[in-house]
């Protein structure tokens, strides 16, 4: 990592020896600054170099078809039957799929650098105590965006539109990604908690197939027992699927936004400082 260096004069012996570092040529010490910026980018690009060696920006692109696909075409005419616009129904769901995979990852990948002692040795230097979450969390957006793109590439090739305008494709977009740092933010504290990639895998995985599959993300409310659909239809999955569906086409309202807005206020309040408590805390 790069750092700011600072000259001492000749002779004279740094205030803290531990970080004046010799300098044969001039005869002087260099005081070494670590600068969290020049931190976090070298810990972005080394997280970035290590989803790119493993594939998994790769697999950011291919989930989404693959995910859709799974859903798309067994499911679409019997939703043309209803008359429903089937590509327009689930785009929000493959896109929610779609981020929920990446916190997935971000868990892994935190859950990695704890069993590795990366995160142990971190805490040892002069490294800002937040600057390997925030690292972490800007390779997540990376693969966020890219997977959020996959995702409506995919939409457009099944007949997707954004009908609303760009105003609202764009709060799309804003909206699909502040679901997923707030999931990444609680997937990084779970994984940095656990300290094993395979057992958060499976514990993150269960959860977020049973509240897709139990939202109005695939099918309708009525396509539900009666029992059980003031929960399918109250769950942040569904919430935030009436809101991007409308965001999509029509444009979304007050009324229908603010549901979900409070869903993703309540989970930050939640999942940040549990992520920064899980990545500062001293074992």
């Amino acid at each position: 990592m790069t750092a700011r260096t600072e000259r001492l004069p000749a002779g004279r012996p740094p205030d803290n020896p531990s970080v004046g570092l010799p300098d044969r040529r001039s005869g002087t010490h260099r005081r070494v600054h670590p600068n969290s910026v020049s931190q976090w980018s070298a810990l972005t690009g080394r997280t970035l170099r290590t989803m790119a060696r493993y594939g998994e920006l790769i697999v950011a692109v291919i989930a989404p078809f693959v995910f859709g696909l799974g859903f798309y075409l067994p499911l679409k005419f019997v939703m043309q039957m209803q008359g429903i616009d089937y590509a327009q129904f689930l785009m929000p769901i493959i896109v929610l799929q779609s981020m929920a995979f990446t916190a997935i990852s971000a868990a892994q990948m935190a859950a990695q650098e704890a069993t590795t002692g990366l995160t142990t040795r971190l805490k040892t230097m002069p490294v800002a105590p937040t600057v390997p979450l925030l690292s972490r969390m800007s390779a997540g957006m990376t693969r966020s965006v890219i997977s959020l793109f996959a995702a409506i590439g995919f939409g457009y090739l099944i007949g997707f539109r954004f009908t609303a305008g760009l105003g609202q494709a764009v709060l799309f977009g804003v909206t699909a990604l502040a679901i997923s740092l707030v999931l990444c933010l609680g997937a990084d504290a779970i994984g940095s908690l656990s300290k094993s990639p395979e057992a958060t895998s499976q514990a993150l995985t269960l959860p977020q197939l049973i509240l897709g599959m139990l939202s109005c993300g695939f099918v309708p409310e009525q396509g539900f027992p009666e029992w059980i659909r003031p929960f399918v239809r109250n769950q942040p999955i569904s919430q935030f699927s009436f809101a991007m569906r409308d965001m999509a086409d029509g444009g979304v309202t007050w009324e229908v936004f603010y549901p979900s807005l409070l869903w993703l206020v309540g989970l930050t309040i939640v999942c940040l400082p549990l992520a920064v408590w899980a990545n500062t805390r001293r074992r």
